[in-house]
């Protein structure tokens, strides 16, 4: 009973109270857990500090990263405790790399102006609208990933320079010509040869066993037959995408939900404005000032503004709508009330503005027809929502109440009970063939053993099913009678096999000496001239054949995807390098040293640079 307890931690009451528990930790200290150490530091390199903070925000990038490019796979990784501490430990290493890097960037007495930095920015594709350097794009882009101008071009400093030292080391890296056309000599290189296939089945079908044969096989063999553990499954589901099918809405309540939201189907108001961005508020005042006596705005911004996206443009912005800009700026721009009118010093995160409205763009709400197919979708997905919600608590205390039976649980949802014959746990309908639903029927006891429903599992995002195991069949030894056509069929193909083996030594030996006969003698023939590169299926073997002398051919064996016996004729061996492909090499090889000539710089740094890490095992 203590297990079905247990299993009561799916539903909805518990999920949230542990979800309030889990807040409460998070809140304490997240990082407590990643690392350790002292100073609240992940490592030290030298005299520079790695805080928790910065390697936090790095690893919690890379699992992300990760995450979105592997999906379930890398959810199966990160669930191993010694995977995660690998992970971790990659992660720190590149950050000690980086600083390294850096602070040999230093020691050389390499620097990156701050016209440098103001050109990197500028040249961001990132940070441009239609071929130009946006500032809307440019600030949102900082705040949404928690950046400030100051502390953005800081970063594009220490990137820059560490950059300084990479982009040395790569453009000094060079391949010698002969080194480039010997490999590409090989890469590009053709065989040209003959083939004769010889049909391992042809020579199982020969095979005559006796039933002494065949026991001996089955007894030795028999971890080949067996049948895997197997069970008969009973199961409901209850899906709200199956329950939005069965829901109609009316043009009553799409209507009233319209003018209920009206908001979420009007453009929102646009605002285009013109602005002035200096560090010193001093300087502000005395500029807003020379607006007042009537100067142009245009030519004040090209010379005073430090916005470097705006600046050249007269300080004109695109147009933007709320919650876009700095909230300050963005008060100050709205509150002005009609084109031409300028604000009064507004502080940002940015520096000090004065702001100039140049036009506006009123909100416009669409007409209902042109949204009713949305609207009705929206509501059916909340309907559904509700219902499903409302029907999974149901399914839970019911499902939990009557563990005997799904009937119960079946009418409470109105679900039609599903039964399997008997599958193993990679035969199961895709319904249930999650991992959860697997982990149920296969270790816990309850539901395996006793036959009780299991807890709600949830599939999919609001889909889920209850299941029990109405029957279980353990894994067992099948009976020789139920296997002997699969017993016959192993046997005869090992035998079938040997036997080919055997003639094919026979033949190749023969055709290496010159003699043919045996090709004829066991209807074999060699087929059209083909020509290969190292592409082929049978590469592996041709291109560890010796090549042909003097006009000859080379003989030699090996075995096709099917397990059949290739015998090949090699005739002419040929090489024509493509330019191409030796420009491609040349410069992987390029790059391959110039990344080994890296590691070793890291290797040299790493040895003379006293580094400590404070990242735990946890």
């Amino acid at each position: 009973m203590m297990d079905r307890l247990r299993e009561g931690v799916n539903s909805i009451a518990i999920k949230i109270i542990l979800g309030v528990i889990i807040l409460s930790f998070v809140f304490a200290g997240v990082s407590s857990y990643l690392v350790s150490g002292k100073n609240n530091s992940a490592a030290k390199v030298g005299d520079t500090q790695i805080s928790r903070i910065a390697f936090d925000k790095a690893y919690q990038g890379e699992r992300n990263r990760m995450q979105s490019q592997l999906g379930d796979y890398f959810s199966n990784m990160i669930s191993d405790p010694g995977y995660v501490a690998s992970f971790k430990r990659s992660v720190l290493d590149k950050m000690v790399n980086d600083v390294l890097i850096k602070q040999y960037a230093q020691s050389l007495g390499l620097r990156i102006s701050d016209s440098q930095i103001r050109q990197a920015i500028l040249d961001i594709p990132q940070f441009k609208s239609n071929g130009k350097f946006n500032q809307e794009t440019y600030q949102s882009l900082l705040r949404a990933n928690g950046f400030t101008p100051d502390s953005f071009a800081e970063q594009m400093r220490s990137d820059m320079l560490k950059s300084q030292i990479i982009d040395a080391i790569q453009t000094s890296g060079f391949s010698l010509e002969s080194e480039v056309q010997a490999q590409a000599a090989l890469f590009s290189q053709k065989r040209d040869i003959r083939t004769a296939l010889m049909h391992v089945d042809d020579y199982a079908k020969k095979v005559k066993l006796s039933d002494d044969e065949v026991n001996q096989y089955y007894k030795s063999h028999q971890s080949d037959f067996m049948r895997p553990e197997q069970f008969k499954v009973s199961y409901i589901e209850l899906s709200a995408k199956k329950l939005k099918e069965k829901i109609s809405i009316s043009d009553e309540e799409a209507k009233k939900y319209y003018q209920d939201h009206q908001s979420q189907y009007s453009t929102k108001e646009q605002r285009k404005v013109s602005h002035i961005l200096v560090k010193d508020k001093s300087e502000a005042d005395a500029i807003l000032k020379q607006l007042n006596a009537g100067e142009d705005f245009a030519e004040l911004a090209k010379e005073k503004s430090q916005d470097p996206g705006s600046a050249n443009h007269g300080g004109q912005l695109d147009w933007f709508e709320h919650g876009v800009m700095d909230p300050e700026f963005e008060k100050a721009a709205f509150a002005l009330k009609k084109a031409g009118d300028l604000s009064q010093v507004v502080k940002s995160t940015f520096g000090y503005h004065i702001i100039r409205l140049d036009d506006v763009k009123p909100s416009v709400v669409k007409p209902f027809k042109d949204v009713q197919s949305d609207i009705v979708s929206t509501l059916s997905d909340e309907k559904a929502a509700d219902r499903f919600y409302k029907l999974q608590s149901e399914l839970e205390k019911v499902a939990f109440e009557s563990p005997d039976s799904l009937d119960d649980a079946a009418k409470v949802i109105d679900a039609k009970i599903r039964t399997t014959d008997f599958v193993s746990a990679n035969e199961l309908p895709e319904v249930i063939s999650s991992s959860k639903v697997k982990d149920a029927l296969m270790n816990n006891p309850e539901v395996k053993e006793e036959g009780l429903n299991s807890s709600v599992i949830e599939i999919a995002p609001e889909d889920v099913v209850v299941v029990r195991v109405e029957e279980v069949r353990p894994e067992m030894v099948l009976a020789l009678d139920k296997v002997r056509d699969k017993v016959v069929s192993k046997l005869s193909r090992m035998k079938g096999e040997q036997e080919a083996s055997s003639v094919a030594q026979k033949v190749l030996a023969a055709l290496q000496n010159g003699d043919q006969s045996p090709l004829k003698e066991n209807q074999l023939s060699f087929g059209e001239l083909s020509s290969i590169d190292r592409s082929s299926p049978l590469s592996h073997a041709v291109f560890a054949m010796k090549k042909p002398e003097d006009g000859g051919v080379v003989y030699g064996q090996t075995k096709d995807q099917n397990g059949d016996i290739v015998f090949v004729e090699l005739t002419k061996v040929t090489t024509d390098v493509d330019e191409q492909l030796s420009k491609s090499l040349g410069a992987q090889m390029v790059r391959s040293g110039s990344q080994q000539d890296i590691a070793d710089l890291l290797e040299v740094l790493r040895s003379n640079t006293e580094i400590e890490y404070y990242l735990t095992s946890q």
